[in-house]
């Protein structure tokens, strides 16, 4: 035995010794003969590779099979031959009366008769059936009868035949499933012949130093060589879902900016959703459309100088403001819905804050439902984060720092802002990050000021408010460069070992 072929036969693992003297046998023979499952199997194989003892050819096939449907047609037999035994008996049968006595269901004897048409082998007439074949094509089995009998079958084996009668199954519920299959081939090398000749015992190596081994231990026993060249498996650790990853980056981020967080409830009366933040009762955003309205709920609003100074604010205005010069109706403002983002948490804040004169930092962070259509830019249930900055110096050059400042913590470098509208703020602005693959803006924010119409009936008198809110899915979705953002929540396994980790 040369040098090199003893140092490479200390290095085999044990379940490439299992696997070596069978190499010659088929893929499941060497499953069978070595006792070990077929992962082992194919990783033993790899391992061996590696090492240049044999080459490996792995090929996929597509195997058609019997469906649910298909096994119950293979042992009682397909619809249509439900109706040809009927036909058989009486070539003179109402529709109705065929369907009744077939026992099929609706679909299977609409389907059975069009199958039968095609095939010449009935008529229809004056809601009758008729059989036109003669009794030797009855007797005879189909093309897909035939087919049936002789699954399982490789795809690119089948015969024309076979491939028709596939072909028509196919359109048919269940009756045939595909699934992909691999096999696998290894052929020695001349390096690997040289080996398997060699006289190899499966345990005369020891993998590890155990307790027992040392207790047991022999003196003639030694340790399997370490092969540094081999692939070692990729071995991945439990971790969070990169979404409350980004959930606890982003309030880790407020709280080091000296925000506290607020928190309310998920359903909520359309008052604190949109008349609260001056978004008028026949706005766009208020229809079904855009909201799920709760049916057979109302909210209650106890405190009536809130309400009284609300329905000022939209119908003749307050400050210097008109409103919106409309009858305000309290009714509408009752109707409970999931709430459409979560600025509703901050009009309850600055209410709360009302009584003791407070100001202060509050962000928040939930979930928030739309009544969207769901693409690849938009969901109906979705994160969303945002918060409010209330002080007399507070102004809109704060407001643009510290959007700037938690953007940049997010990773996003390239950032701009716009002049834009929102009812319940004035001036108002939208910040866009700047996408490399795609090679432009993308919009993730919304911010601005809030009005006097929203703060003075919260807060009793006009204080700055500096107000803003962005979808947290969005954000994921340019952060780790998903194209999709429904890819979010599959839970695609590969994705979700691969991504990087939020530092």
């Amino acid at each position: 035995m040369s040098e090199n072929t003893k140092e490479i036969i200390d290095k085999l693992s044990p379940i490439e010794r299992k696997v070596l003297p069978f190499i010659d046998l088929p893929y499941k023979e060497m499953i069978e003969k070595s006792n070990l499952d077929s992962t082992s199997v194919l990783r033993a194989l790899k391992f061996l590779e590696a090492k240049k003892i044999l080459k490996l050819k792995v090929s996929k096939s597509k195997i058609i099979d019997l469906g649910t449907n298909g096994i119950y047609y293979k042992k009682h037999g397909l619809p249509e031959r439900k109706i040809l035994s009927l036909l058989e008996k009486s070539n003179n049968l109402e529709i109705e009366e065929a369907k009744k006595n077939s026992a099929l269901s609706d679909n299977e004897f609409r389907v059975s008769l069009g199958v039968l048409k095609n095939k010449a082998l009935i008529d229809l007439k004056n809601g009758k059936l008729f059989l036109s074949a003669k009794k030797e094509e009855l007797t005879k089995k189909s093309l897909e009868e035939v087919f049936l009998d002789n699954l399982p079958l490789v795809e690119a084996k089948m015969s024309d035949e076979q491939k028709y009668a596939f072909s028509n199954l196919l359109k048919r519920k269940e009756i045939i499933e595909i699934r992909e299959e691999s096999s696998v081939e290894a052929e020695l090398t001349d390096f690997g012949r040289k080996i398997k000749n060699e006289k190899i015992k499966e345990e005369d190596l020891i993998e590890e130093l155990t307790p027992e081994v040392i207790k047991n231990w022999k003196k003639n026993k030694e340790f399997r060589k370490y092969d540094l060249n081999s692939n070692a498996p990729k071995i991945y650790g439990g971790r969070k879902h990169f979404v409350n990853d980004i959930i606890e980056e982003t309030r880790k981020i407020w709280i080091e900016l000296g925000f506290k967080e607020m928190d309310g409830p998920k359903v909520d009366s359309s008052f604190w959703i949109f008349d609260s933040l001056f978004t008028p009762q026949d706005h766009p955003a208020r229809e079904m459309q855009d909201t799920f309205f709760l049916k057979d709920m109302e909210g209650e609003i106890s405190d009536s100088s809130l309400l009284n100074s609300v329905r000022k604010a939209h119908e003749t205005g307050v400050s210097k403001g008109k409103g919106w010069n409309y009858t305000w109706d309290q009714e509408i403002a009752q109707k409970m819905v999931l709430r459409t983002h979560t600025t509703g948490l901050s009009a309850r804040k600055i209410h709360e804050l009302k009584d003791e004169n407070q100001k202060g930092k509050y962000f928040a962070i939930g979930r928030v439902f739309r009544n969207e259509t769901i693409d690849s830019s938009h969901l109906f249930e979705f994160n969303q984060t945002e918060g409010i900055i209330m002080d007399e110096n507070a102004n809109f050059q704060s407001l643009l720092g510290y959007l700037k400042i938690f953007l940049e913590k997010m990773g996003f470098k390239k950032i701009r802002f716009r002049p834009h509208f929102f009812p319940y703020t004035e001036p108002s602005v939208e910040a866009d990050i700047f996408n490399d693959e795609k090679n432009k803006w993308v919009e993730i924010l919304g911010a601005g000021i809030l009005r006097p119409e929203v703060v003075i009936p919260l807060y009793g008198k006009f204080i700055p408010v500096l107000a803003w809110g962005l979808g947290l899915d969005r954000l994921i979705k340019e952060k780790f460069h998903i194209k999709d953002i429904r890819e979010i929540y599959t839970n695609d396994l590969g994705f979700l070992r691969k991504r990087e980790v939020l530092k």
